[in-house]
């Protein structure tokens, strides 16, 4: 198992972005503990219905806000967006701050509280955003329109669990042009990458073993938006959208998940619909575990031995260090990868072509 620092990324372990941390339905108003980041969390959703993601233990003597609490006295925990301590009651709202404890009237210390981390809740998933510096995001989480609109099957995420996998190796899979054929028996038509800002994107066209199209193309438009959400549009037999999302849990160790959301052809989509939608998101899971199951099994690629026609992987590495290094080197970092990236022995995607 490799670390941040083994891969040379940058000055911080975890890096700067939106996670995923739970499934949407995932969060109750029981406090559920989590690890992430490399730090033990609580998470919870108040009387709003608002989410709250906080650091676990509480400053006052170090207990779990998460554990549970046995007596039945004081044992409701949830009041309205805030949670109480199980140890001694005191009460943090989702901004961290401790505002009651209850055998208390004076003024709280500064130290009263933890780390809160903001929270979205989209596309049935639950965001929370990291940053080392503790800085507000400068992105925001990428739309999925297709969520909201009464045409697409929506999807349950299938939770694939942890893997001792430095994200580095999932993120390199963007511009990897040469695993398709022995990893996925596909043949490509095309493939691009391109990089602008937080956003890198890989498209591709070819027929493929398990996920294809009547025409024999599959043509896919794949971004990250930051280091964890990733977002794969297909244009095929039916329109799908597949979304992979992966979160460090420590250094060297990454959570993840993974869905696709079709196009029905009714609306609302019929039972035909949500079985088509059914088979899509086995076919796909099954495409993505081949990935998986080759990072599970293979040794840290700390140092790639990059031949001129393998994808731009060096490109790709510049970009992804923006997310370990302070904020303001972003630019610096975005500057050594921006812009479209041709794989040396296959055709560009039509757009970039297009664009010369």
């Amino acid at each position: 198992m490799a670390t941040t620092a083994d891969y040379g990324l940058g000055e911080f372990t975890f890096p700067r972005g939106w996670f995923m941390i739970a499934r949407a339905e995932d969060a109750v108003s029981a406090p559920k503990a989590l690890r992430m980041f490399g730090r033990d969390l609580v998470l919870y959703r108040g009387e709003s219905g608002r989410a709250a993601l906080l650091d676990a233990y509480c400053p006052h003597m170090g207990a779990h806000l998460a554990a549970e609490q046995s007596s039945g006295a004081g044992a409701r925990r949830i009041e309205g967006d805030s949670i109480r301590c199980p140890y001694h009651a005191w009460r943090f709202g989702p901004d961290g701050i401790c505002n009651n404890v209850p055998y208390f009237d004076g003024p709280l210390p500064p130290a009263a509280r933890v780390r809160a981390f903001p929270v979205e809740e989209r596309f049935g998933c639950l965001f929370a955003w990291h940053d080392p510096e503790q800085m507000e995001p400068d992105y925001p989480v990428p739309d999925l329109p297709e969520w909201e609109d009464a045409a697409w099957v929506r999807c349950i995420y299938d939770d694939l669990g942890q893997i001792p996998v430095h994200p580095q190796e999932i993120i390199d899979n963007l511009v990897d042009a040469r695993h398709f054929g022995p990893v996925h028996g596909q043949r490509l038509a095309y493939f691009n990458s391109r990089f602008e800002g937080v956003t890198g994107r890989q498209l591709s066209g070819g027929g493929h073993e398990t996920m294809t199209s009547e025409g024999g193309v599959l043509d896919v438009d794949a971004y990250y938006t930051g280091p964890g959400i990733l977002i794969a549009r297909f244009s095929g037999e039916t329109d799908a959208v597949q979304i992979v999302l992966h979160t460090p849990v420590e250094d060297g160790v990454t959570h993840v998940w993974h869905g696709i959301i079709t196009r029905g052809r009714q609306v609302p989509p019929s039972a035909e619909d949500v079985e088509l939608h059914r088979q899509y998101q086995q076919l796909g899971l099954s495409a993505f575990s081949q990935d998986f199951e080759i990072w599970r099994t293979k040794a840290p690629a700390l140092q790639i031995l990059r031949l001129p026609t393998d994808g731009p992987f060096h490109r790709n590495r510049a970009w992804y260090r923006q997310f370990y290094n302070p904020r303001a080197q972003a630019a610096g970092h975005q500057g050594r990868a921006n812009g479209d990236h041709a794989t040396k022995g296959l055709d560009q995607a039509p757009t970039a072509a297009a664009a010369e």
